[in-house]
């Protein structure tokens, strides 16, 4: 079981400067079929991304992640439907 949120999986990477995302939101870089790939998601410790994505691409992740633009607290905050 992950201990991580996927938020948005292979997004636009303007999807990033959303303010509507919870604060605690990251992107995550990562290359797939050798295309860069951009992910955002919640984790309760940075901890977590890396354990998932290192176990899932091994040397196509692409550290450092970053944290999103969003604004909204995360208690507060739901996905759109």
């Amino acid at each position: 079981m992950s201990n991580i949120r996927i938020i948005h999986q292979k997004c636009d990477l303007e999807v990033s400067n959303s303010r509507d995302l919870p604060y605690d939101s990251y992107v995550v870089t990562y290359m797939e079929d050798g295309q860069v790939c951009y992910d955002i998601v919640q984790a309760r410790k940075q901890l977590d991304i890396f354990d998932h994505y290192w176990d899932k691409y091994r040397n196509d992740f692409k550290p450092p992640w970053y944290q999103s633009e969003g604004r909204i607290n995360p208690k507060l905050w739901s996905p759109k439907k």
